[in-house]
């Protein structure tokens, strides 16, 4: 049975702002399953999750378990870069989010999909790896860590494409994933990213050596989700 989805693309937003309108939408999901607790809801659709598509200004976030040592750049500094920098309440490490970057923040109850935190994250990098594969490049896994990857096993040249951070509070989930598709790279120099720093990051751009048609990766992105999680959009058209 599908899962019924309300899909939001909100543009380029501020992350503290959209932050909060996550939060709004989570804790309203949260309230709703408390209610609906004592009455079984017998139709997916009552309790719909969202998807929200996002593109951020230059900014740092910082998981709950990261360092600020992986932070290279000073208030100073971050101000010259016209970045800002958050301590967030994901888990995972150091991220950057900027123009060019899909941002997807998934608020989904994991306890109506029938599956668990693992499946839900293997289940994003599907769709990102699926997404990747239409551009006629492969990616995957890398051992041990999250996220979406070109060339894992080979040192030296393993690199991210895709960053995944999340929350979960009573099966519902919020943060989500960053898919680097025409991003400044160069923004990544002043982190360890992902608290890594054996490794590189990489874009949809620099592997194919051209600007790509953002919402067309978008909507492509959007399709393999919609494939990979069995989801109904309520609000789009088909």
């Amino acid at each position: 049975m599908s899962y019924y989805v309300k899909y939001e693309d909100i543009g380029q937003k501020d992350y503290k702002e959209t932050w909060d309108y996550q939060l709004e939408i989570f804790n309203k999901q949260l309230a709703k399953k408390t209610i609906d607790s004592q009455q079984p809801v017998l139709q997916l659709e009552d309790l719909p999750g969202t998807l929200i598509f996002v593109e951020h200004p230059h900014v740092y976030t910082l998981g709950k378990s990261g360092s600020e040592n992986n932070l290279l750049l000073d208030n100073i500094q971050l101000r010259a870069k016209d970045a800002k920098f958050y301590r967030i309440d994901r888990g995972g490490d150091i991220t950057y989010h900027g123009p060019g970057q899909i941002v997807g923040y998934p608020i989904f109850d994991l306890e109506f999909i029938k599956i668990g935190l693992k499946e839900y994250i293997f289940k994003i990098e599907e769709s990102i790896i699926d997404t990747i594969n239409e551009f006629g490049l492969e990616s995957s896994r890398l051992k041990g860590g999250t996220g979406v990857w070109l060339e894992p096993d080979n040192p030296g040249r393993a690199r991210k494409i895709c960053a995944i951070g999340v929350k979960v509070s009573r099966f519902v989930t919020m943060h989500g994933f960053a898919f680097n598709v025409n991003t400044d790279l160069e923004y990544f120099n002043h982190i360890n990213p992902c608290g890594f720093t054996d490794k590189g990051v990489t874009s949809l751009k620099r592997e194919l050596g051209t600007e790509l048609d953002f919402c067309k990766v978008k909507n492509i992105l959007r399709n393999k989700l919609k494939k990979v999680f069995d989801l109904e959009w309520i609000n789009i058209e088909q």
